[in-house]
Parts: C-alpha cells; structure tokens; sequence
C-alpha cells in the first residue's frame, strides 16, 4: 500500500477525489533488452507523476499494483508510460497510451444504488480516438463502480496495459 502525503487545507477544498489505479499488467510488451524487457508503469497526470517497482526479464509483467492520483479536474487527460529499467543507461520508452476518466466520474455522479452486482453502467469502444485496445466497461461491483481497460500502447512495436479505476472519496473534499 503506497503512502498518501496529508493534503493542504487550500487543495482539499478544490479536490474532488482519489482516483485509484490498478495497474493489473502487461501484455506482449516490447523487448528492449537482449531477449526481453525489464518494464515499469508510469502514470502523470497534470503535476503527478507515480510509477510501479519494475519487474524483471518479463514481456507479460503482473504488477497489480494501485496508484492513486489527486483528481481536481476531471477533463485531464492520464498519460501512461511503459519503460524498460536499465541499470547503467538511461531507461529505454516501450510505448505510452493515454486515458480519458472523464466519462467515470460522469457515471459516479448519477450515484447509482441497488442494483445488481456486475451491472454495466456504460461501455465504450475501441476507436481512432481513444487508446483501447478492447470494449471497456464501466461496471457496479460490491457497491462500487470500477471501470476496466486495456489500452493499446503507441509508439512501439507491440503490447497492451490492462488497467482498472476506482474512486476513493475523501472526507473534507470538494466532491464530485
């Protein structure tokens, strides 16, 4: 579990909320070393920047590691980037994607209660305008809603990250 640094007072009344990040895992990933890769995640958004540990000798990488971001504004974009660790050069990029969250907090504000678990809020296709590799679901489960993506990475040869959002209120928050 990653460490939350306590919020000033000034941008707890302009946040909305936490969003968190599963990054689930790598599929297919580039091989940048001699036969494979040693990939991290890194996620930015506006001023933010976090990353995963890096997983060795592994073009398939299961990280399942949350992240979690500041949200004030829900029309930034989320950039991903996957690189590969090198001890003694520079980190070499194995292809970046970007995501749009926008349409999460859209269906969070239409605060949804008993209905049934695994119901589908929204889905959204793949398409020339957005980073997705397969249909992605906005889904109810365990009284939360979660929205589960494969983004097609660009600026490489190959691979996919699957991912998973999830918001985290925050009490002395703005709200959405």
């Amino acid at each position: 579990m990653e460490e939350v640094d306590p919020i000033p007072k000034s941008l707890m009344e302009n946040l909305l909320g936490l969003l968190r990040v599963r990054v689930k895992r790598g599929v297919n990933l580039a091989v940048r070393d001699v036969r494979s890769s040693d990939p991290y995640v890194v996620i930015k958004m506006f001023n933010q920047k976090l990353k995963t540990r890096f997983i060795r000798k592994d073009v398939n990488p299961e990280w399942n590691e949350d992240l979690t971001l500041s949200i004030i504004d829900p029309n930034h974009q989320v950039k991903l980037i996957v690189y590969d660790h090198d001890t003694f050069s520079k980190d070499d990029r194995m292809g970046d994607a970007e995501f749009d969250i926008f349409p999460f907090i859209e269906a969070l504000k239409s605060n949804l209660t008993d209905i049934p678990n695994g119901t589908v809020i929204k889905r959204t296709q793949p398409s020339p305008e957005n980073f997705l590799a397969d249909e992605s679901c906005i889904t109810y489960v365990n009284g939360k809603l979660v929205q589960d993506m494969i983004l097609r990475l660009q600026n490489v040869e190959c691979g996919e990250v699957e991912i998973q959002l999830q918001w985290i209120d925050l009490p002395g928050s703005k709200g959405i």
